[in-house]
This record gives C-alpha cells, sequence and structure tokens, in this order.
C-alpha cells in the first residue's frame, strides 16, 4: 500500500507539524482522503464518508493556525465509530431500521473533539447493534483486516482499528463494554484504551436508542490510535463531566503509580469454567460446563 510521508504518523507528530507548518490541514485531509479512496475499497473501513465538510473544517483549520491560534488536534483528520452522533451523518449501527436516521447534534465526545480543533472525515464500521467480535452489518458490509484480508479486525470498533492500521486515520474514537476497544486493537495491533466508567460522557452514543439521557451500564468511550502519548492526549479532550453534572464532580486523575510496563504485575485467571479462555477451551472439545449449571 503506497504511502506518504504523514500516513502512519502519531496524532501527537501530526499535531506538531501543523503547529510548525511543516504541513496544512488541508494537505493533511488530502492525503488522508486520498488514501482512503485508494485502499478502503478492501478494507471497508471508513463506512460513511464526509470529505467535503471535512475539507471546509481543514480550511478554517488552516486560517485559525495562520492567526496564531493553538488548540491540541487544531487541523488533524480523524475518524469516529458509526454510532457516534455526527450532525447530518447517519448514525445506524448496522441496523437496517435506521439506515435513514440522521441526527442534528453532535454526541459529547464528537463536540470535545471538533472543539479541539478535529477535522472529522468520516465513521467508521459496526457489527449490529455493536454486539459482537467481528465488524459486518447489512448496510455497510464487512469490514477487513488490513494485515489480512481473509480475517477479521474484530468488534465492535473493528472499522475503527483497521482504519488506524491501515494509515487511514491518525485517531479514532471508539466504544467498549466487553471488549469493543481492546479486542480491535488487540487484532489490527494497534493501540486502543478503555477508560474508567464513567469519566467520559457517552451522551451521543448510541445505542441506547435516540433520546436516551441515561448513560449504558459498564459502556465507555475512549480512544484508538497509533501509540500510547496519542491515547493520553484524546483522554485528556474528550474526559470530564458533561454539562449537567458538572456542579456535582470534577476529573482529577490520581498520577501512574508505576513509571514504566516492566515495573507492573499483570494477573491472569484462565482455568475458571466461566473464562472466556476457559469456555473456549470446553467448547472445542464437545464440552459446555455452563450447562450443567
Amino acid at each position: 500500500m503506497a504511502r506518504s510521508e504523514w500516513s502512519f504518523k502519531s496524532a501527537v507528530e501530526l499535531s506538531a507539524a501543523l503547529t510548525a507548518k511543516k504541513v496544512s490541514s488541508v494537505e493533511l485531509t488530502q492525503d488522508a482522503i486520498g488514501r482512503i479512496e485508494r485502499h478502503d475499497g478492501k478494507i471497508n473501513a471508513i463506512c460513511v464518508r464526509d470529505f467535503d465538510r471535512a475539507l471546509d473544517a481543514a480550511r478554517a483549520a488552516d486560517a485559525a493556525l495562520g492567526r496564531g491560534e493553538r488548540k491540541p488536534l487544531l487541523g488533524l483528520p480523524m475518524t469516529v465509530k458509526e454510532s457516534f452522533n455526527v450532525a447530518g451523518l447517519p448514525t445506524t449501527w448496522g441496523i437496517p431500521a435506521f439506515k435513514d436516521w440522521r441526527p442534528t447534534e453532535d454526541a459529547v465526545p464528537v463536540q470535545r473533539l471538533k472543539a479541539a480543533g478535529a477535522v472529522i472525515i468520516g465513521k467508521t464500521n459496526v457489527p449490529v447493534a455493536l454486539a459482537d467480535w467481528q465488524t459486518t452489518n447489512p448496510i455497510y458490509g464487512t469490514t477487513n483486516n488490513p494485515y489480512d484480508k481473509e480475517r477479521t479486525p474484530g468488534g465492535s470498533s473493528g472499522g475503527a482499528a483497521a482504519a488506524v492500521a491501515a494509515g487511514l486515520t491518525a485517531l479514532e474514537m471508539g466504544s467498549d463494554i466487553g471488549g469493543s476497544i481492546r479486542n480491535p486493537a488487540h487484532y489490527c495491533g494497534v493501540y486502543g484504551h478503555k477508560p474508567s466508567w464513567g469519566i467520559v460522557p457517552d451522551r451521543g452514543h448510541l445505542p441506547p436508542p435516540p433520546g436516551t439521557l441515561a448513560s449504558t451500564d459498564i459502556g465507555v468511550v475512549g480512544p484508538i490510535a497509533r501509540s500510547a502519548e496519542d491515547l493520553a492526549l484524546a483522554l485528556e479532550i474528550v474526559a470530564g463531566p458533561d454539562e449537567d453534572q458538572a456542579v456535582g464532580w470534577r476529573l482529577a486523575l490520581p498520577p501512574p503509580r508505576r513509571g514504566a510496563l516492566r515495573d507492573y504485575r499483570v494477573a491472569a485467571w484462565l482455568d475458571d469454567p466461566v473464562t472466556v479462555f476457559a469456555s473456549i477451551r470446553h467448547f472445542i472439545r464437545g464440552e459446555w460446563p455452563l450447562a450443567t449449571r
């Protein structure tokens, strides 16, 4: 897959290049659009494209950079998972009954990304109702792993992880309950972060159905990227209380307990019959221990 010098730079590196005027937002956006048009036909990661509005936003970002404005993501082209509302674009969750539904307001995380200067170039594919460890639906079809088109990128943020891995976008916003960020990040060899529940507002991320104000139990939204530094950058932008909660609490994350990965210990519990790994082993052997309980 042909690439430019910008195709696989991190969001932090691209933002620094924009600030230093080594590249313009229009150039980065055109580069991303060209790469999507050349390569996404075989991957099918970007299911909703918003190139015209993205180029308008990129021109505005370049003008702001020219005036000396500074924002964390000013001029950076990126994508978001299809389940986030972006005003004027379809949010379907892969369900045919919603294929023509278009919200009039951005989801809160999208609002915060745009306020930080991000240029949203499109939305990435999901499984039906975000409920699978692969990514296919009857509206947009199947997303393939960019490393092997015969394999899945995982799910439910499969389009997101595939897009980042293929250099179609520098940064993504996904969502996770049971592995929907972590699983595809693993399958596609990129970085993903599932934040603590409640620290990033999910209003405007669906399901639940349009108009629901309550957050989904244990469901979170978080970034997918090509570096750990990008995850930290994105989380700082989207984290914090929603406007109806801001009077009652503030975000004050403690510093990390350790400074290097080698300083941490990891526990793996693999032999309980209700764990995923043990259940898969039993299933392959023709056993199913849960059925006897």
